[in-house]
């Protein structure tokens, strides 16, 4: 079982930046593949960004590739999204997840965190 605990979400204006920290428990986080995805009001839930085990692999979505990015701490047990150029598009709520399977098969979630970008 992991757990997982969103933070640094919040109300920003357009052009700003947040950074999402996402705090794992557990010791066998460094197994898992970490990721965070969004959704919308009325739209599905949808992957943002994911990185490896290692750290070594990371995608990122087309629509964020250039001022999202994602990084992950094993000794502390936290993955990071670090978010600039904040669009109105990107308001949504921001989830972590992780996986030892290939996503977006997702193991376990967060209760996720509100982004809202205002114009």
């Amino acid at each position: 079982q992991v757990q997982l605990v969103e933070s640094g979400g919040g109300l920003v204006q357009a052009g700003g930046s947040l950074r999402l920290s996402c705090a794992a428990s557990g010791r066998t986080f460094s197994s898992y593949a970490m990721g965070w995805f969004r959704q919308a009001p009325g739209k599905e839930r949808d992957i943002v960004a994911t990185i490896s085990v290692s750290g070594g692999t990371i995608y990122t979505v087309a629509s964020v590739k250039g001022r999202f990015t994602i990084s992950r701490d094993n000794a502390k047990n936290t993955v990071y999204l670090q978010m600039n150029s904040l669009k109105p598009e990107d308001t949504a709520v921001y989830y972590c997840a992780v996986t030892r399977r290939t996503w977006p098969r997702v193991e376990f979630w967060g209760q996720g965190t509100q982004v809202t970008v205002s114009s």
